[in-house]
């Protein structure tokens, strides 16, 4: 199958592209996290990811439209459900643009992270799915964590330490 694979970041995207290479599926990855703060971050992660795909001669389509304003709007007074809006914008967009690219499936590098909310990454992204008319190829990559980590710190490619959003930033470093 060709795939379009939403990547969040380089080191998530490490295990998921060696397991659907593995199962002889063409990968193509998908850039788009307006969720990401502060803007040096996504700066950090856009080249990060940049590096990566350039050893592994992974095409990537690319959004680098760093629209935080609107991830703030979307999120605003629903902080608590923030999570469920950040997937279902960034899967939407990969269904999109899976669609449009003729792929006959779309997932994401979501789906590696064990600090994720996996179940709701998969609702979205079935429901997504529906709402475009193509598949969201589900496969739970966490299996691999320890392999992706491995890696990306044998790569010396940057990792870290949120998923991105400004709430994440301030659970990371808030004792409260």
């Amino acid at each position: 199958m060709k795939i379009l694979l939403h990547i969040c970041c380089a080191p998530c995207a490490i295990f998921p592209v060696q397991s659907l290479t593995g199962e002889r599926h063409h990968v193509h990855g998908f850039f788009y996290n307006p969720n990401i703060h502060p803007y040096q971050e996504f700066v950090r992660r856009v080249a990060a990811l940049e590096e990566y795909a350039g050893l592994e001669k992974l095409p990537v389509i690319w959004d680098r439209t760093y629209d935080l304003e609107k991830f703030l709007r979307l999120v605003a007074f629903r902080e608590e459900e923030r999570c469920r809006f950040c997937y279902h914008l960034r899967l939407a967009a990969a269904g999109r643009t899976a669609k449009a690219g003729k792929f006959d499936a779309f997932t994401s590098t979501l789906l590696y992270s064990k600090r994720q909310k996996h179940a709701l990454i998969r609702e979205m992204g079935e429901q997504v799915g529906r709402e475009v008319g193509l598949p969201f190829y589900y496969e739970d990559f966490r299996q691999g964590w320890q392999t992706g980590q491995t890696r990306s710190q044998e790569l010396g490619i940057y990792r870290q330490q949120y998923c991105g959003c400004i709430f994440s930033e301030r659970d990371r470093y808030s004792r409260d």
